[in-house]
């Protein structure tokens, strides 16, 4: 029973991990070599792929734009975020639960509503093709998210703390960083991960907004297409790379998802 136990698990990561290898095994391929048919390991191994990522500034460019306004984002979002959860958590006003039920919707909302509305304001700002105009059109799906999610966590803090503070002298601003945030540091961990894997991944809005200055790597993967067709080879080194800063976020908030999974909000 233990075997069959472990079984069933095992077999799921490794359906999971499949497509991952997969990937990186074209990604050492020539695309002539990958449409010649299946197998499990690159006959003639090369580099060349990854060699062109990292010293074409068309492609590398690509993924540094992604991470400004995806850092920008992910900042912005759990800035205003925190006050805005701490007042929900903390009071009751007219209207609080529609309101907060409102926030929930804009996240419900597919980007292709808002693509048009965003470019026209853009346009019209001169934001078009900056990091800050991706960032601040992410922001309408991950500030409500993370209101959502921060509000969980800050609802389990009791409200005897924050009295005992004011009691003893706190200010409000001095009680929310030094005391406040440290005891909700998990949420924050969390909160920073979904904002961060949410602006990662989507394409719709940072490809509309953007032309060249600030073309996401996802725009710039269109790059592959030419009359001989897709450039698999490359277009899969370029998709393990772009793997790479998930994962790296994963590894360092992993606790605090696993947390977050306790405590019933992610």
């Amino acid at each position: 029973m233990t075997r069959l136990r472990w079984l069933v698990p095992t077999l799921y990561i490794v359906f999971l991990m499949l497509p991952i290898y997969w990937l990186l095994n074209m990604s050492f391929k020539t695309t002539n070599e990958i449409l010649g048919g299946f197998s499990w390991f690159p006959a003639d191994f090369t580099v060349d792929s990854y060699v062109e990522i990292l010293t074409d500034p068309t492609w590398y460019s690509g993924y540094i734009n992604s991470i400004i306004y995806v850092g920008l984002n992910t900042v912005i979002s759990v800035s205003f975020a925190l006050p805005a959860a701490y007042a929900f958590s903390r009071y009751r006003f007219l209207g609080d639960k529609h309101l907060f039920f409102w926030l929930l919707t804009n996240r419900m909302a597919p980007p292709a509503v808002f693509a048009l509305p965003f470019l026209q304001l853009y346009s019209s700002l001169g934001l078009f093709d900056t990091h800050i105009a991706v960032a601040l059109a992410h922001c309408l799906f991950n500030i409500p998210l993370a209101v959502w999610i921060l509000e969980g966590f800050m609802s389990g803090v009791p409200k005897e703390i924050d009295e005992t503070a004011y009691l003893d002298g706190y200010s409000f601003p001095r009680f929310f960083t030094k005391i406040f945030m440290p005891l909700i540091g998990s949420g924050i961990g969390v909160t920073a991960f979904f904002c961060f894997m949410f602006s990662w991944v989507e394409m719709l809005l940072a490809k509309s907004l953007t032309a060249v200055d600030a073309k996401p790597i996802a725009a710039v993967m269109t790059r592959t297409a030419s009359t001989s067709g897709y450039e698999l080879g490359l277009l899969a080194a370029a998709g393990v790379l772009t793997i790479i800063p998930g994962a790296i976020v994963i590894y360092f908030v992993r606790n605090y998802i696993a947390k977050g999974f306790a405590m019933g909000r992610v």
